[in-house]
């Protein structure tokens, strides 16, 4: 008879055990996902420049952390004659895109930069490189001015995790920082939006506001603008403001260099508007861009019922039958 086939019995695999009192290794993937979410933890809606830096840039001048995206929202009135896009090509933040308020709105509306579609807010905002999951910073040439309106935009379409620049590109370059031209092109993500309708006001929801005062109008324009003794910057539109208005200039929430008044400052402008803080507060402005730095400035404070009009005094002046004050 021939002998048994042996059976080798299934060697097992060597297990390192952690000795008692501590914990296994963490693979390098998993310590770097830890590190950059770490990193990316929202940090309210104002951020400094050495704060962005410090995200755009390792020690050595590497490329900055995934996950942070920095847009240009700069826009100018038209008849300035100034074009932010050719801006921007020409110097702008290393790795920004360009957010251009314009393009970025319901070309169907006789009105200027209205709120588009949620599905339209989504593709373009896509096509710039930027997901749900990323930290967008919004920067403009003045300061604080209408990067803020894209601030707005972006939590209108449902993204909290935006934020401002603070000085924007003027600070940026006065501290020497670095700049780079032309476009880069950015890789389609995708963007899903929504849009929020309690930060959004119409022109039925102002009428009827005329009536009820439920909530405080605060206009963003000049004094003289108002009060109806400066000409509007647009033909066609009549003087004054909506009745039952307050009126606080946006320039007055933010200092010389471009950087917002600190919060205690900021609370103190507000007051002195006549702003009830326990009150539900409408910023409204020539076309919804300042309004939107009243709106800032209100969220800064901790104030948390603030819309924007966003047709505002173009789409409110431009009509025949809304009442204003004082009476034309």
């Amino acid at each position: 008879m021939g002998s048994r086939p042996r059976h080798r019995r299934p060697r097992r695999r060597a297990v390192k055990v952690a000795r008692k009192g501590t914990r296994p290794a963490r693979s390098p993937k998993r310590r770097a996902a830890r590190a950059t979410s770490a990193r990316l933890e929202m940090p309210g809606a104002l951020v400094s420049t050495e704060w962005l830096a410090a995200r755009l840039f390792q020690p050595r001048g590497s490329a900055a952390v995934a996950g942070v995206r920095v847009l240009d929202g700069t826009w100018h009135m038209p008849q300035l004659q100034r074009d932010p896009r050719r801006e921007f090509e020409e110097a702008h933040i290393p790795g920004a895109a360009f957010f251009d308020i314009d393009a970025i709105a319901d070309r169907s509306s006789p009105l200027p930069h209205m709120l588009p579609a949620a599905a339209q807010f989504a593709r373009q905002v896509g096509a710039l490189g930027i997901s749900n999951a990323d930290l967008v910073v919004v920067y403009d040439v003045r300061g604080v001015v209408s990067a803020a309106r894209v601030w707005w935009t972006f939590r209108a379409f449902g993204h909290e995790r935006v934020a401002v620049l603070d000085g924007g590109f003027r600070k940026w370059r006065a501290e020497g920082r670095p700049v780079e031209a032309g476009v880069a092109p950015a890789a389609p993500r995708r963007f899903t939006a929504r849009l929020q309708r309690t930060l959004v006001r119409d022109l039925a929801q102002m009428r009827r506001n005329v009536e009820s005062r439920r909530e405080q109008t605060l206009d963003a324009r000049s004094s003289g603008r108002f009060a109806g003794t400066e000409p509007e910057p647009r033909a066609g539109l009549r003087g004054g403001h909506i009745p039952g208005s307050l009126n606080l200039p946006y320039d007055r929430l933010y200092r010389p260099d471009g950087t917002l008044l600190p919060t205690e400052g900021l609370r103190q402008a507000f007051a002195a508007a006549g702003v009830d803080q326990g009150k539900p507060v409408a910023t409204t402005c020539g076309s919804g861009v300042t309004a939107s730095v009243l709106a800032l400035g209100l969220h800064l404070v901790g104030h948390k019922k603030v819309a924007v009009y966003d047709g505002s005094w173009t789409e409110w002046a431009g009509r025949s039958d809304t009442p204003v004050e004082p009476p034309n």
